[in-house]
């Protein structure tokens, strides 16, 4: 019965013949992309919520989908100019301290943004304010000290300054987490049991000598590195524990012995740069470490909660699109004398896509609620990077077939989402 009110009749039509309008009937929401139903999706979809979205797609219609092509085709979008944008209108900050720039606002409220930014016609945008606004900055927002805070907080939030994460390396990867294995797992203890077992493969040190650290080794895909101001790192500290001897520390990205090695010459997420950077005896104070020495895989966890759920929600607006759009050219495109998406085939894998979105949308909001309310919700968080990872490669691949020849060429979005959301779908 609460399926039967919330799809009043269209997806059932649309399961039942091949019917082109019943499909678009269950994917509009009465305005932008492919949302199911008409009513509010969740408690994070208020006025002011919306509000919020109507402002900042203003924006990227404005000031970045008219020149996304381009930096796509250069292999880097000027992130300092872009991110100063966003930071006057206040997007670099929202869930952030109203003391350091922030709006102050609840985490509920920067899903919010990562949702509207996947209407960003390319992934390496998206991606890369997301490092800016929900994973380089939670850790320091939550426990840096207020000096630290002054230094780099408020310039990331106001657009000044460009950040990035440190915690991938050569050999590593994001090793502090093992997403795979999580999900299997009911209880937190359990997750974060298994969550420890790789995290000894980081090998990045900062040994201390006086009041300075000194930095030695190396990280990997490094979203902004070759444009960033500072780097959110995670290096041992100490010759504990591998889950014990860990810190983060804010750094500098123009102090001596920072070498960023090259850009890395990618297969998707083209519009944003990523680099390989080599620290060889990089001297920082040790009033830069992030809370207690220490903690650093502690901080780093609980910061992926919210690097996790953002790039869900911007996953999920991006894959909208795409069904959307694929709907449109198969309406249009005809085979066999009639469009193809009359043919059932067609129109069922479409509906069943859009249906998987709605289940992850489900999981995504929950996790977000719960979060918001002061729970740990790795578990979720990892459960929702998963799935996402999955569908972003079900959703390109499917629609892609549809697109016939021209889902092979550059000119269209569904090919360049196929490429970028690769990433997606590794990362999980």
């Amino acid at each position: 019965m609460a399926l039967a009110r919330r799809f009043p009749g269209a997806l059932a039509m649309a399961l039942a013949r091949p019917f082109p309008g019943a499909l678009a009937m269950a994917l509009r929401a009465g305005g932008r992309g492919a949302r199911l139903g008409s009513e509010p999706r969740d408690a994070g979809d208020s006025p002011r919520h919306r509000d919020l979205r109507e402002a900042l797609r203003k924006i990227i219609d404005k000031e970045i989908n008219p020149f996304v092509d381009k930096w796509e085709e250069e292999g880097q979008f000027p992130a300092h100019k872009v991110f100063k944008i966003l930071g006057q209108a206040g997007f670099l900050g929202v869930d952030k301290p109203t003391e350091y720039g922030g709006m102050g606002l609840d985490f509920s409220y920067n899903i919010a943004v990562a949702e509207e930014l996947g209407n960003i016609r390319c992934g390496g945008i998206p991606m890369a304010i997301g490092v800016q606004a929900g994973m380089a900055t939670p850790a320091l927002t939550r426990f840096g000290s207020h000096e630290l805070k002054k230094q780099f907080l408020i310039p990331t939030i106001a657009g000044d300054f460009v950040a990035c994460l440190g915690i991938s390396e050569p050999g590593a990867g994001s090793d502090v987490a093992n997403t795979k294995a999580c999900v299997c797992l009911s209880h937190d203890s359990g997750i974060n049991d298994l969550l420890r077992t790789k995290v000894h493969d980081i090998k990045t040190t900062a040994v201390r000598k006086g009041d300075e650290y000194v930095i030695n080794g190396a990280k990997m895909w490094i979203t902004s590195g070759s444009q960033a101001d500072w780097m959110c790192l995670l290096a041992n500290t100490s010759e504990g524990p591998p889950h014990r001897n860990k810190s983060l520390m804010c750094l500098p990205m123009n102090l001596p012995g920072i070498h960023v090695a090259k850009k890395i010459d990618k297969l998707g997420m083209r519009s944003s740069d990523t680099a390989q950077i080599f620290f060889e005896d990089v001297r920082v104070p040790c009033k830069n470490v992030i809370g207690e020495e220490g903690k650093g895989f502690t901080y780093q966890m609980l910061q992926f909660q919210e690097e996790r759920l953002w790039g869900v929600a911007t996953a999920l607006t991006q894959m909208e699109t795409i069904i959307q759009e694929t709907i449109e050219y198969t309406r249009q495109r005809k085979v066999f004398g009639q469009p193809v998406l009359h043919n059932q085939s067609v129109h069922f894998r479409l509906a069943e896509l859009a249906t998987e979105l709605e289940l992850l949308r489900s999981l995504l909001h929950r996790a977000v609620a719960l979060y918001v309310e002061g729970n740990d919700v790795t578990k979720f968080a990892s459960m929702a990077k998963l799935k996402a990872g999955r569908l972003t490669r079900e959703v390109t691949d499917s629609c892609l077939q549809f697109w016939g020849g021209m889902g092979f060429t550059s000119e269209v979005l569904v090919s360049r989402f196929y490429r970028s959301l690769k990433f997606c779908e590794d990362a999980s």
